[in-house]
This record gives structure tokens, sequence and C-alpha cells, in this order.
């Protein structure tokens, strides 16, 4: 089985006798936890999956080690649950079946590939000095990819 993969305790839910309970990554979650989820969804029915797993990801404090929420893990968590049929989730508004493809244009203006020179460099670390590390990834100033 994949490191981090979701195991479903039964096809019925069970864990140790009680019902609705199942494991995602290293958490238990619990009947209780489901039925907070479904009220967050019916306190907000317009709101679309990525802001609903926004929300989840504030109430249960679930960051990544920068700070940012870690909405990919709880989006999985969320599918795992409808698929479940344990909470019905807001319909998907819009499928990308090959992410690489969405990409490759925004709108009508085709993104040309970006070149880097991939040469490698033979020389001591200390004559590359001073170097510094910048995190591009989920930074204020870095774009919104999603």
């Amino acid at each position: 089985m994949a490191l981090g993969a979701c195991v479903l305790i039964s096809s019925l839910l069970t864990l140790g006798g009680m019902e609705g309970e199942f494991r995602w990554r290293d958490r238990i979650i619990t009947a209780a936890e489901v039925e907070f989820i479904r009220q967050l969804i019916a306190e907000h029915p317009h709101t679309n999956r990525r802001q609903l797993s926004l929300r989840l990801c504030e109430a249960w404090g679930w960051r990544q080690a920068n700070g940012a929420p870690r909405d990919m893990l709880c989006r999985g968590l969320l599918l795992q649950l409808q698929r479940a049929g344990r909470l019905e989730l807001p319909p998907a508004r819009q499928v990308h079946r090959n992410p690489s493809a969405r990409r490759a244009t925004h709108g009508e203006k085709v993104l040309t590939p970006l070149l880097l020179d991939t040469t490698p460099l033979e020389a001591p670390l200390r004559a590359l000095r001073p170097l510094e590390f910048q995190q591009v990834r989920r930074t204020p100033g870095a774009a919104s990819s999603s």
C-alpha cells in the first residue's frame, strides 16, 4: 500500500465496533467530524469544493510547515467521504482530466515553455558564494495556481 493512502476500515466504515470512523493518513476521522463537515457544507451551500476545503483546514488547523493550508490533503478526504456515501459535496465546477493540458493554455493565450539553462556547474560551492535560496511556492508574492 502506498504511504499516506486512505485506508477504509471496512465497507461499512467501522473501526473497533464504532460505526462511522475511518483512517485518513495518520488521523482517525470520527462520525462527529463527518457530521461537522456536513454542517459546514449546509452552512455554505454555494461554496465550491476548494473554498470548502480551505474552510475545513481553517476549522481543524490543518497547515503545512510553511503555514499554507493542507488544501489537497483535505480535498482528498472530502472526496473519499463522498465516495463512501458519508456526505454530498457540491458539484465539481471543472473537471481536469489532464492537468498538463490545462497548464498549456491560459484562456486564449498560449503559454510558451520556460527555457532553463541546464548546463552543469563544475566548481566548488565556495566559488559560487554567496548562495541564496528563496521559496517561490506558497509565498505572498507567488501567483495562485488554483
